[in-house]
């Protein structure tokens, strides 16, 4: 719980590129806002060779750039970026006149169309963002082949043996298709499948019997297990260290479940967000992190948001407060004005 100081609010944003900049290259769809952001920058996002790759790209620097310039109340053209502590491989950050870093915090995450961003108008906190999209690749090619114990021993670098486990056996609550919900009692040890195109039976709390298919099981499983991800990558963004760090099989997260989705976009409607859950426990070297905090949010049916930051007690009640920005109203028109 944060304490009872002024806590500095933190700035949520998502922009979905998904329907914007129409077309097959992005210097031709998007040449203004490539206009407004640095030669590399604009380099970055050309040289993509797929066009959502390179939506995301700029996404991600408009977004970084509105922020910046919103905090520090300085004009769009006059945004430097560098890195903290390590020139090379440290952190990025904004930098003020005679280059030291700015007193802001700010990361960038972006998956599937998605882009995200948190900030605070402080450098006493410490923040990480990531977005993992559950249904984005072909998982299910190598589920199928090893099953899904053995797609899991594929990221036996990244996760704990215990992390491991827990993803393969135990499963969160999950639905059948006509919407009965069944969780890891009701399954016995039908629990321990890792393989699809499987008939299981669960014996729901009335005592009736049930069949269903494995692949609603390890559909629930891999959603788990992009929990466990989203997390894992959240933190460490939030510490400036590469995806390999080499105490990352020794972080580990207690109590996970996977947040219940929301819905699809509708029409020109961005779909809704879903369930938020704040209770997870962040661990390291086999002690717990009590000043960390770490938050996720489901969006969509398939998107999940992890936010991870410290220290507690600067931190709001709530860390995934997003709000959908618009490109032209929320960005655009501050870019040419400031």
């Amino acid at each position: 719980m944060a304490s009872s100081r002024t806590q500095p609010a933190l700035t949520c944003w998502l922009l979905d590129t998904r329907s914007l900049w129409v077309g097959d290259k992005i210097s031709q769809s998007a040449s203004e806002a490539l206009s407004i952001i640095s030669p590399e920058e604009r380099a970055n996002c050309i040289r993509k060779y797929h066009i959502a790759d390179a939506k995301m790209s700029l996404g991600s620097a408009l977004l970084k750039r509105l922020f910046i310039s919103k905090a520090l109340g300085i004009p769009w053209k006059d945004i430097r970026f560098g890195r903290r502590r390590d020139p090379t491989h440290g952190k990025p950050c904004a930098l003020l006149p005679d280059g030291k870093p700015a007193p802001i915090e700010f990361n960038v995450s972006h998956q599937a169309g998605l882009v995200a961003l948190v900030g605070c108008k402080s450098c006493d906190v410490e923040l990480g963002v990531d977005i993992v999209c559950v249904n984005e690749r072909n998982d299910y090619r190598l589920i199928d082949s090893e099953g899904f114990d053995g797609w899991v021993d594929v990221y036996q670098e990244i996760f704990s043996p215990e992390e491991s486990w827990d993803m393969k056996y135990n499963v969160d609550p999950f639905k059948l298709l006509d919407g009965t919900e069944v969780s890891s009692e009701n399954l016995g040890r039908f629990d321990r499948c890792c393989a699809r195109n499987q008939e299981l039976v669960a014996t729901l709390n009335s005592g009736e019997k049930r069949k269903f298919s494995s692949d609603l099981l390890i559909d629930a499983k891999l959603r788990r297990f992009y929990t466990y991800w989203c997390f894992k990558e959240a933190y460490i963004k939030l510490d400036g260290e590469a995806l390999l760090a080499n105490w990352i099989k020794e972080l580990e997260f207690k109590g996970v479940r996977a947040p219940n989705t929301g819905t699809v976009a509708r029409c020109s409607t961005l779909g809704s967000w879903g369930e938020r859950i704040g209770d997870t426990e962040v661990w390291l070297k086999r002690e717990r992190l009590e000043d960390v905090r770490i938050e996720i949010q489901a969006f969509e049916e398939d998107f999940m948001i992890s936010v991870a930051a410290k220290p507690v007690g600067l931190l709001p009640e709530v860390l995934t407060a997003f709000e959908t920005l618009h490109l032209e109203g929320d960005v655009m028109e501050w870019a040419r004005s400031a």
